[in-house]
């Protein structure tokens, strides 16, 4: 959850111009170190009415207190509801999070009412950097959730349409990255596939796991497409940047086997 409570501290320093209070910024924190009980009880026992930003924390500071219970999950979804119906950045941010709780907290998942709700924040705040990551979050869902569309190829063509209302380089990088893996994930011909992930390798600032994986992926699909240069440049980077990895004795495999592909086509020319 510490991901929840980073997203939702974001949103609430952003809300209406200006910082949190000195005794919510404190929750928040404590939310980030793992301390949920802790921020609950801080917060609950803070002193004068609720502000909006308070009551944004309580009701997100609820869902990351353990153990976890539906009925104080539905409580939660009941308060962000209500903070929604603003026009502010913390407005967006509580529909950003009901959505998430529709999508993947509630014990019962209601993937059409998260989809939903991320279309109408994008509708109602389409420059909010929540309503930007709701249509991320959008076409994870159109990728994957049941039931429609059904055909791998309409998914993506689905997800895709997104892209056009992406305001953000790094979320439409996120965006390209997850049409790439569907399509891989789909067993689609390689073509299908990269562009997408070329296209986030462009865009770049991927680190750690998430840059590393995306690099061996286009260096392997463009070796089962034919594309033998370009799986080389790519297989060579992952062997320049990630020189302490044991992936390196796999992708120097690889490289082998591209070789003598490589040959076998230069044989085959006229």
């Amino acid at each position: 959850m510490r991901t929840l409570a980073r997203l939702a501290l974001a949103g609430l320093l952003a809300s209406a111009g200006r910082a949190a209070t000195d005794d919510v910024r404190e929750a928040w924190q404590l939310v980030a170190d793992h301390l949920g009980r802790d921020a609950y009880v801080r917060l609950d026992q803070l002193p004068g009415p609720a502000t909006r930003e308070r009551t944004f924390a309580q009701a997100v500071v609820a869902i990351d207190y353990q153990p976890v219970t539906q009925s104080r999950l539905q409580s939660s979804g009941a308060t962000l509801a209500e903070l929604a119906r603003g026009d502010d950045e913390l407005a967006a941010g509580a529909a950003y999070l009901q959505a998430r709780l529709y999508q993947v907290h509630f014990q019962e998942h209601d993937y059409a009412r998260a989809a939903e709700l991320y279309e109408a924040l994008a509708r109602r705040q389409p420059h909010s950097h929540w309503a930007q990551l709701g249509l991320v979050k959008l076409a994870l869902l159109r990728l994957y959730a049941p039931p429609e569309p059904a055909a791998p190829a309409d998914r993506i063509a689905a997800a895709a349409e997104l892209r056009s209302r992406l305001e953000e380089p790094a979320l439409v990088r996120d965006l390209e990255l997850q049409l790439g893996r569907a399509a891989a994930f789909y067993s689609l011909p390689p073509d299908t596939a990269l562009p997408h992930l070329l296209a986030a390798d462009h865009i770049g600032g991927l680190v750690g796991q998430a840059n590393e994986e995306l690099i061996v992926m286009i260096g392997e699909l463009s070796l089962r497409a034919g594309h033998y240069a370009q799986s080389r440049t790519y297989f060579e980077r992952y062997l320049r940047e990630f020189t302490y990895n044991m992936r390196q004795v796999t992708v120097r495999r690889r490289l082998e086997d591209l070789a003598t592909l490589e040959a076998q086509a230069r044989k085959a020319r006229p």
